[in-house]
């Protein structure tokens, strides 16, 4: 006898539904700071053909000959001088976990919405926590990757991985995507109250604040990738709301990698300048990352420092990201709270 309807579904476990998911999404993190886990994390961010769009039998060789024979063991070291030993863990990976967790504190009065968080590259996976959100009723899901600014190395890899994740599936969640949010205006309120409040804590004044973001190749930029254009609003509504000029908030980008050019003004090298043309106090805000984390608290925090004060800078102070405080919260829960709309 053939089973029928009624057979199969009393037979079938209960299906969860009614919930939507809502998935903060970073860049991601190694495991640890030795080698072999260095190695697989640079492997995936690396092989990532929207972070790195060379043709891959011009790339690869570099990438599996020199690259991930030489880089991980220094990487790893730059990770340990800042690595959350307390929960031995990087604190990209602590601020998100946190911010996911007051997330769901904050949106506790609709209990049919459900929080999580991933990394685009290490563990979490989008895949594993999608699949999660999916298994605990959620048949929609807002995607957060948390960039304000919109890059296709950032925001469209992550984007691409959650889609890829749906591919493999037969219930689809339907998926909404957050958009860029470099204009808006809680973004750049918390930007200025958090400068603001750090220069109060400082006996000095900076002659120049440095709005440092994360670079890319001029060669996206030429291709349409709308990311310049974007730090660039960031920095001009900033200045407004702090009223204050050009020469006073500058813009740079830091973390360059490989041979090709990539937008200029360098962080290092403006610093550098900025040290031998007599000015002798100055703080840096990385308004792009969500989070501390290895490019702002060693490569700003320490490496920037550094330079500053060997060409002959006095005074240098880093303001930390926006992370899980009052203010960053806020900007995150406003973001949320609007794509939500019509879902909750």
């Amino acid at each position: 006898m053939q089973p029928n309807a009624e057979m199969i579904a009393v037979n079938h476990p209960p299906v969860a539904f009614g919930k939507v998911g809502v998935l903060l999404v970073n860049l991601g993190t190694p495991d640890g700071t030795d080698p072999v886990s260095m190695r697989r994390y640079l492997r995936e961010f690396l092989t990532d053909g929207r972070v790195i769009e060379w043709p891959k039998y011009l790339w690869y060789p570099i990438l599996f000959g020199i690259v991930l024979r030489t880089r991980p063991a220094k990487v790893g070291k730059a990770y340990q001088s800042i690595w959350n030993t307390d929960r031995n863990e990087s604190y990209l990976r602590t601020h998100t976990r946190s911010q996911a967790e007051k997330m769901a504190a904050s949106l506790a009065g609709h209990p049919h919405v459900v929080v999580d968080w991933a990394m685009r590259y290490g563990q979490p996976s989008i895949a594993s926590r999608i699949d999660a959100l999916h298994k605990a009723g959620c048949e929609r899901i807002l995607l957060f990757p948390l960039y304000p600014q919109y890059a296709a190395a950032t925001t469209a890899t992550v984007n691409d991985k959650a889609f890829e994740a749906l591919l493999k599936m037969r219930w689809q969640p339907a998926l909404r995507t957050v958009p860029p949010y470099h204009d808006d205006p809680v973004y750049i309120d918390a930007l200025a109250r958090s400068i603001t409040a750090h220069l109060a804590t400082l006996d000095w004044e900076p002659e120049v604040v440095l709005t440092s973001f994360h670079g890319i190749p001029k060669s996206y930029f030429t291709k349409g990738d709308p990311y310049h254009c974007q730090c660039m609003k960031t920095a001009r509504l900033l200045r407004e709301r702090l009223g204050w000029t050009k020469e006073k908030l500058m813009v740079t980008f830091q973390s360059r990698f490989g041979p090709e050019e990539w937008l200029q003004p360098y962080t290092d090298k403006t610093v550098e300048k900025l040290a031998t043309d007599g000015v002798k106090r100055i703080a840096v805000i990385n308004p792009g990352f969500v989070s501390d984390c290895l490019e702002t608290l060693e490569e700003i925090a320490v490496a920037a420092g550094e330079t500053f004060h060997h060409a002959g800078g006095e005074k240098f102070t880093h303001i930390p990201c926006l992370n899980d405080g009052p203010d960053g919260m806020r900007v995150l829960e406003h973001v949320v709270r609007r794509e939500l709309q019509g879902w909750v």
